[in-house]
């Protein structure tokens, strides 16, 4: 039993990773990114990685699909049609749900899930991992902690060039008058003028 539920796993996983770059609307994608999601957390609940799966769904369905749907409400996609036929992506969304519902119980109900076992032994996932990480892999966990805010500094100082770089005064904020930002122009009087022109 439990080697069908990870084989079914596995190709509910292929099948959503191959449809997330291959179909052509974006939010389809998305849709079967979080299927993608969902069953590689599934995956690793079966091999016991407790936290692994937790922090899968936790910080990319969580927040790495909601920056990925931003980014893609952000840029300059005609999404008339998308919006068009909103029931059209209904009957897909709900096989999504159904499918990691049926994922989410298929894996709780397997011997190795088993909390009651677990708490019984003591035997904690996320402990372990705590203890291998700040014992027998603290330089190379530090070195990667020093080496990712490197990379940010180093976007951040990309980002923010000279010709880039847009600085903001309060005080004039503050002290800026209604005329100075808008300017009336007669439009009949400049036609006028320029027609006067020779």
């Amino acid at each position: 039993m439990e080697s069908i539920i990870f084989y079914t796993f596995a190709a509910i996983l292929l099948f959503a990773a191959t449809m997330v770059i291959t179909v052509r609307n974006p939010v389809r994608a998305a849709l079967f990114l979080v299927l993608a999601f969902f069953t590689s957390a599934g995956i690793w609940l079966m091999l016991e990685a407790e936290f692994l799966a937790i922090s899968l769904v936790l910080v990319y369905v969580g927040a790495v699909l909601v920056l990925f749907l931003f980014v893609v409400m952000m840029l300059d996609i005609d999404l008339a049609p998308l919006k068009e036929g909103f029931t059209r992506y209904l009957p897909l969304g709900i096989i999504v749900a159904a499918l990691i519902v049926v994922e989410m119980i298929a894996v709780l109900n397997t011997p190795q899930f088993n909390i009651s076992a677990a708490a019984a032994t003591d035997a904690s996932n996320t402990k372990m991992l705590g203890r291998l990480l700040y014992t027998v892999y603290v330089y190379p966990f530090e070195i990667a902690s020093v080496i990712l805010t490197v990379a940010i500094v180093a976007a951040i100082t990309l980002t923010l060039r000279e010709h880039h770089r847009k600085l903001q005064d309060p005080a004039k904020q503050v002290t800026v008058k209604s005329t100075d930002r808008l300017r009336m122009v007669d439009l009949r009087q400049k036609q006028e003028g320029e027609r006067r022109k020779p």
